[in-house]
């Protein structure tokens, strides 16, 4: 796996890999996941600028948008079960609901509150006309009363007038499909793929590598002290050594295979937004292919020809070159064929295997022309093997070498060789070979664009609702009221350490508390940053992090992109092998031991990686048997499952099958969940969380901290990192773990009732601006410790955080 930048910078680069552009009109989805708020603000006030003065159109979609970033839109499209409820001004759209008898609460962001008004579970508390009986208002009743409401009817007035075309936009009148002139595209598409291929030189220069030592074996194996050319027999063994040169040669563009299919989601997205037609992608590779089929095609015959004892004139050492060159640029272009066909690694790989097999049986070599079925002989005739293999034993066998009457017969020993093994004798057949070579790499190559050019991804966008979700849905939107208890949390007794009454698990656990101070963490300067000037050899990610974390408290490790909280998370869980680790870590005042370390904590993942096939319920006991103490009986691990699933809320989803992300099964957010349970079924006192909200809507990010709250009431430590939280949520942790960039923390204590400490930490310094009224703690945290605003300030806040009284 390559190292490079963190999950959130990967997001902005995705951005701004648009916005380098001419496009007028964008439409981003999702683009604040993995982002912190005050980033994100900055994304979309940036977008808002570009929008207005250069005229142009965007539509984004967000998940929790913060307050201050949802006030930078003009519009707002509320959505919901595939209708519009809101299209419109965006400081209408409060306006709209409190017409229908629902108000936005004070603290309450209002973008949360537009989606959770349209949910029966959480509707309810919005109501505001006290004097009136509370029904719920349906998603389709939302609609129908903005057709009435003022801008509503504005909206369907101005659609209903007919559209001016003098009106048009000079960037709508497009005369080219792209950016750039073709040979622009071509040029760019060419230094493109020689960057990538001199960044990936380690596959290149370790598949010489391998090919080299191969052909110094095949050399010792046939060498020429042991080979002679005096019969029939001795043919055969030359005909071997050829046939094995073919077959390494033709083996060796196998892992064009995975190469493509791991650039396909690249080329496909390319492809869909216009950057360059496939033809320009596959251009470039085929030319930057032919070096690489010079030297590896070169280095086997320089290597193998005369120490094997082929027919040593140069013009046959020559033919063999030329031969090899262009089998392996059909051996390129055939994967590639199987890869962009396939899509998909195992599929390809079958592909790719299927296709070398029959090409290798059909050759020629191990089945003879003559013993080929006739209903298989077309396989004979398309095989590129039997050119191949025709060609190069014909190349050999016409030399001086093999050019001895054979048993008083009017052919020579070369032509015997060849007719008693079912070969063609003619010399023409070395060019046919030749020239068929050169057509199947050019024919590839063609079909090679055409599957670029047609195909999508494998895959279809489909979600699977369990029998049993739809069996419980109608109880659960009766029982649940996720905002309400959420809240209710902020003001529990765990936000003072003690721990709320909760029942006795089936399994116990001994709580564990983690304290560590003045950990550093350091990693080698790649040669590419050395390049751009930086002289030290090691580069410093974490800077003498000091903190602790407690039984029964929920601690969130909060700060912007690239301010290293998964690193310092990684660093704790022992999941770092490389670098340098300093500092003092111990587990309840006793020093953290790996090997023991692991039986005791998880590790909940950002990405949910999960079996596809299996069902909640069978990988919750997959897990459990597999990290179980042994003692513990097939009983008591079921029910120890069991009460963890309904810890987690996963009852109700338990013979669902898991699917795969994005194409079928569980939700992003019940994968979340299921990504807990897998970890808690193992009955760890420590848990750490990588940004278990990521990716969710405000509701859906409400459930996994309401479930998150469940586990830490259980009495368990859980350490959380988190990106762009709403107040609900920022305000349902115990404490705060405060990062800036660079790698040092800046505030680790209590956050207090409404985050009173961390607010009177941070205004407590000369300077700072007083929180608004209704903002978000979070996000104001962010924004006044921005590194814009430590040189405005001339303050290091990791400096006032050290000599401060809650550090002492």
């Amino acid at each position: 796996m390559i190292k490079g930048i963190s999950g959130g910078q990967k997001k902005r680069l995705t951005t701004g890999e648009l916005l380098v552009g001419s496009a007028r009109v964008l439409f981003m989805d999702e683009i604040s996941t993995g982002l912190d708020s005050a980033t994100t603000y900055q994304i979309i006030k940036y977008l808002r600028h570009s929008t207005h003065a250069l005229d142009g159109t965007t539509i984004i979609s967000l998940l929790q948008p913060a307050p201050e970033t949802y006030e930078l839109f003009d519009d707002v499209i509320l959505i919901a079960e595939g209708q519009i409820v809101y299209q419109g001004p965006r400081e209408y759209a409060v306006d709209f609901f409190a017409a229908m008898g629902f108000r936005c609460p004070e603290r309450k962001n209002v973008a949360d509150f537009l989606q959770e008004v349209l949910s029966k579970k959480d509707q309810q508390q919005y109501w505001c006309h006290y004097n009136y009986p509370y029904q719920f208002v349906s998603v389709s009743k939302f609609a129908e009363a903005f057709k009435t409401f003022t801008i509503g009817k504005r909206l369907q007035e101005e659609l209903a007038v007919p559209y001016n075309r003098h009106r048009n936009h000079p960037a709508a009148l497009c005369t080219s499909s792209y950016g750039v002139k073709r040979l622009e595209l071509l040029k760019s598409n060419y230094q493109w793929q020689r960057l990538l291929m001199k960044r990936n030189s380690f596959i290149y220069v370790f598949k010489f590598i391998q090919l080299l030592l191969v052909a110094l074996i095949t050399m010792t194996v046939f060498f020429r002290s042991t080979m002679h050319h005096d019969s029939v027999d001795d043919g055969i063994i030359y005909l071997g050594a050829l046939y094995f040169a073919i077959v390494m040669i033709l083996f060796n563009g196998f892992t064009e295979v995975s190469m493509l299919v791991t650039k396909l989601p690249v080329l496909y997205k390319h492809r869909d937004l216009h950057f360059y037609p496939p033809w320009a992608y596959t251009l470039p590779s085929w030319l930057l292919s032919i070096p690489t089929s010079l030297y590896e095609s070169g280095m086997w015959v320089l290597v193998t020809y005369y120490v094997v004892g082929y027919d040593p004139q140069f013009t046959r050492f020559l033919g063999q070159f030329l031969l090899l060159f262009f089998l392996h640029q059909t051996s390129l272009a055939l994967f590639r064929v199987m890869a962009s066909l396939g899509r998909n690694m195992i599929v390809a790989n079958t592909f790719g295997s299927f296709a070398l097999l029959v090409v290798m049986i059909l050759g020629g070599f191990i089945i003879t022309k003559e013993s080929i079925p006739v209903w298989w002989i077309w396989g004979y005739w398309v095989s590129p093997m039997m050119y191949a293999q025709n060609a190069i034993s014909v190349n050999e066998f016409h030399g001086h070498s093999w050019s001895k009457q054979f048993e008083n017969q009017n052919i020579t020993m070369g032509e015997a060789i060849l007719t008693g093994y079912g070969l063609f004798k003619e010399k023409y057949w070395f060019w046919i070979g030749v020239g068929a070579l050169f057509g199947y790499a050019v024919v590839l190559n063609i079909l090679f664009t055409m599957f670029l050019t047609i195909l999508n991804p494998i895959g279809n966008l489909q979600a699977v609702v369990s029998k049993d979700e739809i069996r419980h849905k109608d109880s659960r939107r009766k029982n649940e009221r996720v905002a309400l208890e959420l809240r209710s949390y902020l003001h529990s007794n765990s936000l003072s350490g003690n721990l709320k009454e909760q029942k006795g698990m089936v399994l116990p656990f001994q709580p564990l508390s983690m304290c560590f101070r003045n950990v550093n963490y350091y990693v080698d300067v790649p040669e590419e940053l050395k390049k751009q000037g930086i002289a030290e050899d090691r580069l410093q990610l974490l800077v003498d992090v000091t903190g602790a974390f407690r039984p029964g408290i929920l601690t969130a490790l909060v700060g912007v992109s690239g301010a290293g909280k998964t690193t310092l998370m990684d660093v704790l869980a022992g999941r770092k092998t490389g670098g340098l680790i300093e500092g003092s870590i111990t587990i309840s005042g006793y020093p953290k031991n790996q090997e023991t370390f692991t039986r005791i904590s998880g590790y909940c993942e950002q990405n949910d990686v999960h079996s596809p096939c299996l069902t909640v319920i069978e990988s919750l006991l997959y897990s459990a048997c597999l990290r179980l103490p042994s003692h513990v009986d097939a009983d008591t691990q079921r029910a120890f499952v069991e009460e963890v699933m309904e810890l987690v809320e996963l009852n109700p989803l338990s013979g669902a099958l898991v699917g795969l992300p994005g194409v079928n099964g569980l939700s992003t957010e019940q994968r979340k969940r299921l990504t807990i349970a897998v970890e808690l079924v193992a009955n760890p006192s420590i848990v750490f969380m990588d940004e278990p909200t990521s990716g969710l809507d405000a509701r859906s990010a409400a459930i996994v901290m309401r479930t998150v709250r469940n586990i830490v009431n259980t009495g368990r430590t859980i350490v959380c990192t988190i990106h762009q939280p709403s107040i609900d949520i920022f305000e349902s942790f115990d404490e705060l773990l405060f990062m800036k960039r660079g790698g040092q923390l800046i505030y680790a204590g209590p956050l207090g009732a409404k985050s009173r400490n961390l607010v009177e930490f941070f205004e407590a310094i000369p300077g700072v601006p007083k929180i608004r009224d209704g903002y978000n703690p979070a996000a104001w945290m962010l924004e006044v410790t921005s590194t814009q605003m430590e040189q405005i300030l001339g303050v290091d806040f990791a400096e006032y955080y050290r000599q401060s009284k809650l550090f002492q």
